[in-house]
């Protein structure tokens, strides 16, 4: 076993990410990758529960890559975390299936975020697969056996689900998982671009990582800021405003942005001035992630193998944790007892063919 505590965490592959990703959970993983053994999960299975058709399969290869390209682009070190393909660890579907039984439906039915997901996708109905969300989350959580689990606050009671099911795990068959505390990022969630929900690439409202210093300038200068603020003489509002969001989130400078909110909020600053100065701002933030990227893009097939390494080490720790697991509840036991008695039975039959008279054999 590992004297490191372990992290798990992931994202479904549905390709490029967004400055949302960073803060919501990226930077939390560039930094806890130094001080916790870490599993980086891509979680295809998870992405069908809403996109399962065959379109949306055949694009996971090249979706994995970019996204991959994005944690590496970001400071994800593949040396010291483990970035794995969630369907090519067979183990955990079968983990899956043993957690099922730790949890009701009713329990299930109480998460709203089932519920916008399912609206979000455009489901009238909740898929069986969408309601168990959060058991095969608590399988991909549990497997590497992980003590932390970064996530927005979207997802926290997702992570109670774990810490329910670990628990309940524990009590009936013995300790073999630990009880994952969630971690959540000061930020948490970043509004999109027009101030209206969290940043979303189906919503429109997102800045990509790779996109380029013309096209951040582009969705910047497009960014909403304070609707009642008609001039620039006019006091603006500095809460809930996009524009200064992004200001704290991503300017260094915190001398300028103090000054920049001083101003607009005595109406003696424009948006120009302000949109520019972020601007430059996000580009300064994004240079080195893009000058990263495209190290590591113009290295054909390094993302593959660092997919593939990650997931040949992962299959074998999900093999001793399944192992485990069915060790406590003593389903090993009942097919080690079928195969004794059915060894016992074939020694039995040689021992008599053996000695049978050889005119009785023919």
């Amino acid at each position: 076993m590992t004297t490191r505590k372990r992290i798990l965490t992931g994202d479904r592959p549905t390709g490029r990410m967004h400055l949302g990703h960073y803060v919501g959970s990226l930077k939390a993983r560039a930094e806890l990758q130094h001080e916790y053994e870490t599993f980086l999960i891509i979680a295809d299975l998870h992405m069908l529960t809403t996109k399962n058709d065959k379109a949306d399969i055949e694009a996971i290869d090249e979706n994995a890559r970019q996204m991959v390209l994005d944690y590496l682009a970001c400071g994800i070190d593949p040396d010291l975390v483990t970035i794995y393909l969630q369907s090519a660890v067979h183990e955990v579907y079968e983990l899956n299936t043993l957690f099922q039984n730790l949890v009701t439906v009713p329990r299930l039915e109480r998460l709203p975020s089932l519920k916008d997901m399912a609206r979000a996708a455009d489901k009238e109905e909740m898929p069986y697969g969408l309601l168990g969300y959060p058991i095969l989350q608590a399988a991909d959580i549990l497997m590497p056996r992980a003590h932390l689990v970064p996530v927005g606050k979207d997802n926290l009671a997702h992570v109670e689900i774990t810490r329910e099911i670990a628990r309940r795990f524990n009590y009936m068959y013995g300790e073999v998982f630990p009880v994952p505390d969630a971690l959540v990022p000061e930020i948490g969630t970043l509004v999109g671009t027009d101030g209206q929900a969290k940043m979303s690439k189906s919503l429109g409202n997102a800045i990509m990582l790779s996109d380029d210093a013309r096209s951040v300038h582009k969705k910047v200068f497009s960014m909403f800021t304070d609707p009642n603020r008609i001039s620039a003489d006019i006091p603006g509002t500095i809460e809930g405003n996009p524009v200064f969001v992004y200001h704290d989130a991503f300017n260094p400078n915190k001398a300028e942005i103090e000054d920049l909110k001083e101003r607009y909020r005595a109406g003696k600053v424009g948006d120009v001035e302000v949109k520019e100065k972020l601007t430059k701002a996000l580009n300064d933030f994004l240079d080195p992630i893009r000058e990263r990227r495209a190290h590591y893009e113009a290295d054909a097939g390094y993302v593959d193998e660092v997919i593939y390494r990650g997931t040949l080490r992962t299959q074998q720790e999900a093999r001793e944790t399944l192992m485990a697991a069915k060790k406590a509840m003593g389903l090993t036991g009942v097919w080690n007892r079928i195969g004794r008695r059915v060894e016992k039975r074939q020694k039995r039959l040689e021992k008599h063919d053996a000695a049978m008279p050889v005119e009785a054999k023919l």
